[in-house]
Parts: structure tokens; C-alpha cells; sequence
């Protein structure tokens, strides 16, 4: 997801499309991981990937995540937002960096893409999930995409959320590996185990602390 913040500029961080900007969702519905916070993360889920890895970018917005590990190696994504706006910005920022033919756009509810992709029967490695702050029930939508057949095993799950929202340790085989705070923002890792035992807590970071990884 993403807000659109004045002049400033997006772009991809790393790989093949490295330093290509990024159009953002015209308005303030969305609110776009900002560069700083993409370097951060990438460096701490990556910071590269392969070609049999596939991306689900459930809450699209501009796209910039699901772009960004397509730009890092990973070998096709599937983006999803509800908003035609969203969907479009999608697609042409897509275009402009060359990677629209290892991408699918849809333009759905999530919950709806979740049934549809289900049929599919393909799971994915790296799931990003950045819906608008008002929604707190990522571990629900996580839950559900894995009783759906689409997390792979070892699937790695990056949710984004307001500091003052709280996300379990561990349900339903997700595992909290990290979890930090960068500002307004907060960024809570998961990786999906169903059969291995949650280890010990995780503890949030700090922006002074994350930025240091």
C-alpha cells in the first residue's frame, strides 16, 4: 500500500531496475514504504532472490515491494489492490522498469483473491501485505492464505502496520522472526514453518536499532 508524499521520490532500490523511479497513487489513500524503509527490509528478507520464487503483493498501492524483489531476482509476482488507481499505477510502473512479463495485476478484494488465486494451486515464497492502517487483522489474512494451499514452505511474510498494533509471536505455523520500528511505521517478518515449534519472542527494535541491521 502507499501515501503520496509531495515531491518526493520513489524508486527501486536494487537489482535490475536499480534506481528507476516509481510512480506513487495519485491522493492520500495510499501510503508507499518509503526507501528507507524498503532498503532496511530487503536487507533483512533478502537481499536477493531466484527464479522459482514467487511474490504475492496482496495490497498493491504502487507496487513498489512486489517490483522491488522482482528487480532483486525473484521470478514472478502477482500484484493485487482494490483500487482501479492503484491497479494502473501497478501496471505502468511495471512497464517502466521491464518487468511486466514476469507480473500479473488483478484488481480485486483480497479476500476474493485469495479464492481465485487458490485455484491456481501454486503457493508463494515472499508475501507482502501493507493494507491501510485501519486494517489489523494481517495474522487473520495470513491464516487464511496458508489454509488456502498459498504459502510455500519457509515462506517468508512481511507485514507493515502502525507501531501501536500488536501482531502475535506465532499462529497458525507463522513464526515472528523480526520485528522493527522505523518512525510511523512498523515491520513485523514472518516465516511459515506449520511444523516446526515457535521458538523464543521476538522483541520490537527501535529505529535507532533497526537502522543499525
Amino acid at each position: 500500500m502507499a501515501r503520496q508524499q509531495g515531491l518526493k521520490i520513489l524508486r527501486v532500490i536494487s537489482g535490475q531496475a536499480k534506481g528507476h523511479p516509481l510512480r506513487a497513487v495519485p491522493g492520500n489513500g495510499t501510503r508507499p514504504t518509503t526507501d528507507k524503509v524498503k532498503e532496511a527490509l530487503f536487507s533483512m528478507i533478502g537481499p536477493y532472490f531466484d527464479e522459482e520464487e514467487r511474490v504475492l503483493d496482496l495490497f498493491a498501492g504502487s507496487g513498489g515491494l512486489g517490483i522491488e524483489a522482482l528487480s532483486r531476482g525473484a521470478g514472478s509476482a502477482v500484484f493485487v489492490d482494490s483500487s482501479p488507481q492503484s491497479v494502473d499505477v501497478v501496471r505502468r510502473n511495471l512497464e517502466s522498469t521491464k518487468l511486466a512479463g514476469k507480473a500479473s495485476v488483478y484488481r480485486n478484494d483480497a479476500r476474493r483473491a485469495l479464492k481465485v488465486l487458490e485455484k491456481s494451486g501454486l503457493p508463494f515464497d515472499l508475501i507482502f501485505l501493507d493494507p491501510p492502517y485501519a486494517m489489523k487483522d494481517c495474522n487473520a489474512i495470513l491464516t487464511e492464505i496458508a489454509q488456502r494451499g498459498l504459502a510455500a514452505d519457509s515462506a517468508i511474510a512481511v507485514v507493515e502496520h502502525h507501531p501501536d498494533v500488536s501482531y502475535p509471536e506465532a499462529f497458525e505455523g507463522f513464526i515472528r522472526t523480526r520485528c522493527a520500528k522505523y518512525g510511523e511505521i512498523a515491520v513485523s517478518i514472518y516465516r511459515y514453518e506449520p511444523n516446526q515449534e515457535a521458538p523464543a519472542g521476538t522483541t520490537m527494535e527501535t529505529t535507532e536499532e533497526a537502522n543499525k541491521r
